[in-house]
């Protein structure tokens, strides 16, 4: 948690003469009233690591109840593969707090370029491995069947067909940051916590609409063949390109006169966005690459899977001949 100088509340009550002498440090005020971070190091992820938000809550909430049903598998003896409780509890949760409750959120509004690696991780990293982890079947396997039709029935509803069509979760994958970093509305995330908060909830669901019919394990409806998923996430990736580009060779400053408000000595408003758009430029590109490996490696599996249920079924057809044409 940020905490504001002793000093600087000591020297509250001097004359304003005295104060304009002060020069401004760590602790002086930004807009909005928040206590300005000192200068980032890796040494303050860990120092400056909030644990009373309400997504620390839900993180931990989350990961009880994955670890609870695969402990009732295990109960009743059946397996569940551990690779898959790796990717959702570790890249998965793991990587949604790094960014929300580690100290990089003390950071996240007052460097754009810390704003843009959450955004990174929110959308496209951590929403890979939460599909990756199979959730909703982990849920199928083990809830009652009362709960289990419910489930069902919100994954095979009608709003739930309209989000996970690929082409409606591309579109809203593709336009959202567009909508954010070019209106008002992200000037308005850095002035209200709420929004913030907000926007970093959304930033994980629109990415888990996008990744789960793409990449997830789970049952959905109307998934793609593996051939349209390839060609719907190479699509993706010049936008990451032509958005990074753009923040990078941008001639105004995002967010209005924010940062510069923030009188940080140790950070140059105008350089931070020129690596925030590298960032994201970069960053978009090795995860796309990356993902798209991983779909690769599901295409092969499956054509495996098939294969050796073909090759099971004209055993069985063969045998089925043999069988026929011997005399009883």
């Amino acid at each position: 948690m940020l905490h504001v100088d002793p000093i600087f509340a000591a020297t509250s009550a001097l004359p304003a003469a005295v104060l304009a002498a002060v020069p401004a440090g760590p602790s002086a005020l930004a807009a909005g009233g928040e206590a300005t971070p000192p200068p980032f190091t890796v040494g303050r992820v860990l120092t400056e690591t909030r644990l009373d938000s309400w997504l620390a809550l839900s993180l931990v909430l989350a990961a009880g109840l994955y670890l609870y049903g695969v402990y009732r598998l295990r109960l009743r003896g059946d397996g569940w593969p551990i690779s898959r409780t790796v990717f959702f509890l570790g890249p998965g949760l793991g990587g949604i707090a790094l960014v929300t409750v580690s100290g990089l959120h003390a950071y996240d509004t007052a460097l754009l370029s810390v704003h843009m690696i959450q955004h990174m991780v929110l959308s496209m990293v951590a929403p890979i491995f939460l599909a990756l982890g199979a959730p909703m079947t982990l849920a199928l396997r083990t809830l009652p069947v009362r709960a289990r039709k419910r489930l069902l029935a919100i994954v095979h509803s009608r709003v739930a067909r309209v989000y996970s069509f690929p082409l409606v979760a591309f579109a809203i994958f593709v336009v959202n940051p567009f909508a954010l970093y070019f209106s008002d509305l992200y000037r308005l995330t850095l002035e209200h916590a709420w929004a913030h908060e907000l926007v970093h909830a959304h930033f994980i669901m629109t990415g888990c609409v996008f990744f789960w019919p793409l990449l997830g394990l789970d049952p959905l409806p109307g998934r793609w063949p593996y051939p349209a998923r390839a060609l719907l996430m190479l699509l993706s990736v010049p936008f990451h390109t032509v958005l990074g580009l753009t923040i990078m060779q941008s001639t105004t400053l995002f967010g209005g006169d924010w940062y510069p408000s923030l009188n940080l000595g140790w950070a140059d408003p105008w350089e931070d966005q020129v690596l925030a758009g590298g960032i994201l430029w970069a960053g978009g590109e090795f995860v796309s690459v990356t993902m798209l490996a991983v779909l690769v490696v599901q295409w092969v599996k499956q054509s495996e899977r098939e294969a050796r249920r073909v090759d099971r079924e004209l055993d069985r057809q063969e045998a089925r001949d043999r069988a026929a044409g011997t005399p009883a």
